[in-house]
């Protein structure tokens, strides 16, 4: 409650917490909201302009591009969900086993870690997709996959900072150690600054994801899915501008959403770091 205190007071982490809940909301109504079949094509109804019978017009396929807005937020935030389940566990563990432990198990973990954030991120995210073939599970593994190091190195360097420290010696002195002292004590510690890290990186996370999908590497048709409804709308762009600007503006709004709470959320979890 305090937290969520501290956030309503934050107009940062406010608008961000309004803007990603009202996209949630859209996402889990979807089929209420949309109120038609975002895959049903009307050959009749071909690149209408935004009216009073589409009101954000159709595609090319006559596709109601309402509904398909609507709809392409589920596989959006269902790429957000993956990637955040993947990657804040697997940096956290890896950072903090490394931290603890020392000596060859750092060595040999921190390594791995070096080799995989020296290759570029998004390459290797692309070659990743391209080899396991498109889909909305592969992706959100090749992007978690190149996104996972820095987490274990900014835990790694929280727990070398905190080894020595009275608190964790306190503790130890108690007899906590080992997964006890590390998911009780060590865990708790290194979550904050993961937290906003995350926020931040979804951002970029949204738009790695929508390049997936423009570049056909994403969610397979006919799933609404924005990267690849700009990809559509690239052909007709001068004649039909709301079919790639329409997405292009939701993406906008889904990472400045992030940004903000991602903001709003390290003034509140680290104010030390201005």
């Amino acid at each position: 409650m305090n937290l969520l205190r501290k956030i309503t007071r934050s107009p940062a982490a406010c608008c961000g917490s309004v803007l990603i809940i009202f996209l949630i909301v859209i996402a889990i109504f979807a089929p209420w909201l949309a109120g038609q079949d975002p895959n049903w094509q009307n050959a009749a109804s071909r690149l209408l302009p935004p009216e009073s019978g589409h009101w954000l017009g159709t595609d090319a396929y006559g596709r109601d591009m309402l509904a398909r807005m609507i709809y392409g937020t589920r596989p959006m935030l269902g790429m957000v969900l993956l990637v955040t389940a993947i990657t804040l566990p697997l940096g956290l563990l890896i950072g903090i086993l490394s931290g603890y432990y020392g000596g060859w198990a750092e060595r040999i973990l921190m390594r791995f870690t070096d080799v995989v954030m020296s290759m570029p991120r998004l390459i290797l995210a692309f070659a990743f997709v391209a080899m396991l073939g498109p889909g909305l599970i592969n992706g959100a593994l090749a992007l978690a996959i190149t996104t996972w190091p820095a987490y274990a190195r900014q835990a790694r360097t929280e727990i070398q900072r905190l080894r020595n420290s009275d608190y964790l010696s306190a503790a130890e002195m108690l007899g906590i150690r080992g997964l006890r002292l590390m998911w009780g004590h060590i865990l708790p510690l290194c979550l904050p600054s993961a937290i906003v890290r995350l926020a931040l990186d979804l951002a970029g996370i949204i738009l790695a994801a929508a390049g997936l999908g423009f570049l056909g590497l994403g969610a397979r048709p006919p799933m609404a899915e924005w990267g690849a409804m700009i990809a559509d709308g690239m052909q007709v762009i001068f004649d039909q501008w709301w079919i790639a600007t329409i997405p292009g503006a939701a993406i906008l709004i889904s990472s400045l959403a992030f940004n903000l709470l991602g903001d709003g959320l390290r003034d509140i979890l680290e104010p030390e770091h201005d």
